[in-house]
């Protein structure tokens, strides 16, 4: 599993013109699934996004985490971060899961990121998304199991 993780001060996911999450501070997560992935993956990349250590303490060292802030997460399901660019000008998807093992794996990274204590708005699998985000920092990192 490949996410890109995103600190922000808030997010939303539009679809259609309608908004159908938002969070405020915390992470906006882009996730990735590939076709070898499984839920060992899932709990590891979750487990490890909640603890991630990229929140200012009061010294305004990165030193606290999404579960130390109390902030939530938005999550949105990105195939194409399994884009292989580098062969021709197209990019292969084959590296990424078939529809219905990324949309189950999806489904596990956000229970485990719950079961983590972490408050969860999610994109639509599937759907065509307007992602709207004011990126914090800007602090934006590429965290794979």
């Amino acid at each position: 599993m490949r996410a890109v993780v995103q600190r922000v001060k808030k997010a939303a996911v539009e679809i259609g013109g309608e908004t159908v999450a938002a969070t405020g501070l915390g992470f906006l997560v882009l996730l990735g699934v590939g076709k070898d992935d499984a839920e060992k993956d899932a709990s590891f990349l979750a487990e490890k996004i909640a603890n991630l250590r990229i929140f200012e303490d009061s010294e305004g060292k990165m030193n606290l985490s999404l579960k130390d802030t109390g902030g939530a997460a938005l999550v949105v399901s990105q195939f194409t971060l399994y884009g292989d660019c580098r062969k021709g000008r197209r990019p292969s998807f084959t590296d990424a899961a078939p529809p219905e093992k990324g949309e189950a794996l999806y489904k596990i990274f956000i229970d485990n990121l719950r079961a983590q204590g972490i408050a969860v708005e999610t994109g639509q699998f599937g759907a065509k998304m307007l992602v709207k985000l004011e990126n914090d920092g800007p602090v934006t990192l590429i965290v794979e199991s």
